[in-house]
């Protein structure tokens, strides 16, 4: 990322508070989730993170209901980002060395997605990668639809 902090003020917090609008919005929201659309310009439609409402830094510091909602919630968007956006895979990746709040991020695998740009090379994406903002929003928009139903 760049010399930007992202933990002062937390962007985590502020995503999941709507305080600030990644493209795609919000999703859907658990108890102790919030799935959102990912805070940078994507190669991906459909790159979509699920964040904890609670501060929390990492896996291991989710509270009992985050924790219990997270696999489920995670397979079913993942189900819906291959049913519904024709991906072939989907990837999850909960890295945390930059971002200080909770995050998984759930990444569409197309087709033709450049192999490049598959597993973590999606975070390498290049200027020219990166997809038309109002195609991530229909991409989410179709997701959180799917998910509501």
């Amino acid at each position: 990322m760049s010399d930007v902090d992202v933990n002062a003020p937390c962007l985590g917090c502020a995503l999941v508070s709507g305080a600030t609008r990644p493209v795609g919005g919000v999703l859907a929201r658990s108890a102790g989730l919030v799935l959102h659309g990912v805070a940078a310009p994507s190669p991906l439609p459909g790159w979509v993170v699920l964040s904890s409402v609670r501060h929390a830094r990492a896996l291991y510091d989710l509270d009992d209901e985050a924790a219990r909602e997270l696999g489920p919630l995670a397979a079913r968007v993942m189900r819906a980002q291959r049913e519904v956006l024709g991906a072939e895979h989907a990837y999850a990746f909960a890295i945390g060395d930059v971002l200080r709040h909770f995050h998984l991020h759930l990444v569409p695998r197309y087709r033709d997605t450049p192999q490049r740009l598959w597993g973590r090379g999606a975070f390498e994406a290049r200027p020219e990668d990166l997809r038309p903002e109002v195609e991530l929003e229909a991409a989410a928009r179709a997701l959180a639809a799917a998910l509501a139903g």
